[in-house]
């Protein structure tokens, strides 16, 4: 027999399988387009629903990775709010054992502006990721706050 280089000859029901594929697949296209036209015509530009659908799809995905990239803000400010407590309270400590080392007097932490507004702001931090993550219970420690963090992006994710 020649070979046929258009169809693989196989069982006569298979052929008549493939071939109802072939139909299907092309009265699909046929309706894919048709559908596409009228639309065109029903539809100004921005509401015609395939284009919509396409957008939708589009959005989901970017919001998507939004939330990625959010998520990974979010552990980034955690980790500067961490390093900057550990830094600044590590050095005030220090400062204030070298004053007291050559007896100037020191100042309270309720006169220190610069101190107060920086645990006001780590205070206004935590008090955000704990209403985010539902947490009513105080939070310890900075342990603890990453804890809290990770479980609320986790929980939203």
């Amino acid at each position: 027999m020649a070979p046929d280089h258009h169809h693989h000859h196989h069982h006569p029901s298979t052929d008549q399988l493939v071939n109802l594929f072939h139909k299907s697949h092309h009265d699909l296209a046929v309706i894919h387009h048709r559908l596409e036209r009228e639309f065109h015509q029903i539809y100004p530009d921005n509401a015609n629903p395939l284009k919509l659908v396409t957008r939708i799809k589009k959005v989901l995905e970017d919001v998507s990775s939004l939330k990625d990239q959010c998520q990974e803000l979010l552990v980034a400010k955690q980790d500067l709010i961490d390093q900057a407590r550990t830094t600044l309270v590590g050095n005030r400590g220090l400062l204030r054992k070298m004053q007291a080392s050559v007896s100037i007097p020191l100042i309270s932490d309720s006169e220190d502006s610069a101190y107060a507004n920086f645990n006001q702001i780590i205070d206004e931090w935590t008090k955000q990721v704990q209403s985010a993550s539902g947490a009513k219970e105080h939070v310890a420690d900075a342990e603890d706050l990453n804890k809290l963090l990770f479980s609320a992006i986790v929980q939203n994710g």
